[in-house]
């Protein structure tokens, strides 16, 4: 190792004296520096661009060129600011150390030269670059592990949300393919009532009198406000109670007649059709009327299958998006919350209550929601899987002070006392292998902290709390 340290030093020396450049050249050299030496500032700096150079002695007092000039050159250009360069002169007036100072330069050597001084200067500032250069160099190390650490922390991020998507498929799928079938069925049902009725329909009118045209109608009016869904209990309760008030007017057919009127909608008072009842025609009438009063359904089904499957699917390219925008964006809390539970209707329905207390006046936020429709993912995916799909969600979403908060309650057994302080540590989890990466609840965490934050767990058996509390940025 030379005195230059680790490694070995390069140096400029300027001096317009050919006496100087010698001596410092030499004096230089024997202590293992490289050493470069030009007579002139315009020179120096052409050269200095093509080699520059780890440390600069520079003569103040030079024609064409002088010191300062030379070194405000270098400290205005990006190439060769950062070189460190130490002023030469015989001059000793304060002004001109003040100047050199100002315009760059690190240290002031006076002539003539004493060895010591000079070896002794060099040596620490070259050290000092060396250090400088090798902190920045970390610096941009750490810089790019950095940027790094946060690329790894949203793929993570993305993967288990691609990972919780994958879960949910099956369901989703379930979800789209029940309103396509409901819609596949009803289209059926259209069909079928056109190709058998439709060339008998102009005749079936022209066949009703006034009286039975009105009747007609209203069965089509009753039909059609009828919104109730009736199960085969209720059914037969209803029939019963028709054929009673039928039975007692001597109406033929009752039978059949309480069916079709069940069906159409009507289940109590049969007073105001009794006269239509008692028609030759009533079987008829009621038949087409009920056949309309199916058609009528059948738009309904559709309408309301095509409005669920969209729900479903517009939850879905909302929770599967990725803003690689990286800004946060207004959002609402609940309206992400209530993606999460579109996706999760399949598991819900098969005997999960839940209970939404959702404060609407609390404003949008600005926050990352692709981010936080992860967080209630995993925090309403491990309620469910607590509960084995069978209990209670309690949401609340109010407001406190300048921050909104969550509370995400569930039914299920809880979590022991003695595990909890470890339930946000990554890869630790209670689940079986395969079943869990452990490192969901360690994502929610550090997704709720980049959000400035707060998550909390409370929990005994019968009743798990997590709460979530995040500033309100508008």
């Amino acid at each position: 190792m030379n005195q230059a340290g680790d490694r070995q030093g390069n140096i400029l020396v300027i001096d317009d004296l050919p006496e100087n450049l010698h001596l410092l050249v030499k004096m230089l050299t024997e202590k293992g520096y490289k050493v470069r030496a030009t007579p002139s500032g315009k020179l120096a700096i052409k050269g200095i661009h093509k080699a520059p150079p780890d440390l600069i002695l520079l003569d103040i007092m030079m024609p064409e060129m002088n010191g300062y000039e030379v070194c405000e050159q270098l400290k205005a250009d990006e190439r060769t600011r950062d070189i460190p360069v130490i002023f030469l002169s015989v001059l000793n007036e304060v002004l001109d150390k003040v100047k050199a100072f100002a315009i760059g330069g690190i240290d002031y050597i006076s002539k003539p030269f004493q060895e010591e001084e000079v070896l002794v200067r060099v040596k620490t500032h070259l050290e000092k670059s060396f250090l400088q250069k090798s902190l920045q160099a970390k610096n941009e190390e750490l810089a790019a592990t950095l940027q790094q650490l946060k690329a790894t922390q949203e793929e993570l991020i993305q993967s288990e949300k691609m990972a919780a998507l994958g879960q949910l498929v099956a369901g989703v799928a379930h979800e789209v393919n029940t309103p396509l079938g409901a819609i596949r069925s009803s289209v059926e049902n259209i069909s079928s009532f056109l190709s058998e009725n439709l060339e008998q329909l102009p005749s079936f009118f022209q066949g009703l009198s006034p009286d039975e045209q009105q009747y007609f109608f209203s069965l089509l009016q009753k039909s059609i406000g009828q919104n109730t869904s009736l199960s085969s209990k209720e059914k037969r309760q209803y029939k019963r109670g028709l054929k009673r008030q039928m039975e007692a007017e001597a109406i033929a057919n009752a039978d059949s007649l309480t069916s079709t009127l069940v069906n159409i909608g009507i289940y109590d008072d049969v007073q105001p059709f009794l006269p239509l009842l008692k028609d030759p025609e009533s079987e008829k009438i009621l038949k087409t009327a009920y056949q309309f009063a199916t058609v009528q359904k059948s738009t309904r089904t559709i309408a309301t299958a095509t409005d669920r499957a969209a729900k479903v699917v517009f939850a879905l390219k909302t929770y599967a998006r990725y803003d690689s925008s990286g800004q946060k964006v207004l959002s609402k809390i609940g309206e992400g919350i209530e993606t999460v539970l579109t996706l999760y209707h399949n598991q819900i329905k098969q005997g999960v209550e839940v209970v939404r207390n959702y404060d609407e006046s609390l404003p949008a936020i600005l926050c990352y929601p692709d981010d936080l429709n992860q967080v209630w993912t995993n925090l309403i995916h491990n309620a469910l899987q607590a509960m084995n799909n069978r209990g209670t969600i309690a949401i609340e979403v109010t407001r406190e002070d300048d921050r909104v908060r969550i509370d995400l309650t569930d039914s299920g057994p809880g979590i022991p006392a003695e595990i909890q302080p470890k339930i946000f540590e990554p890869f630790f989890t209670t689940k079986p292998p395969g079943e869990g990466s452990g490192l969901g609840l360690d994502i929610v965490k550090k997704i709720i902290v980049k959000h400035e934050g707060t998550i909390e767990v409370d929990s005994v058996p019968g009743k798990t709390t997590f709460t979530v509390c995040l500033p309100i940025v508008e």
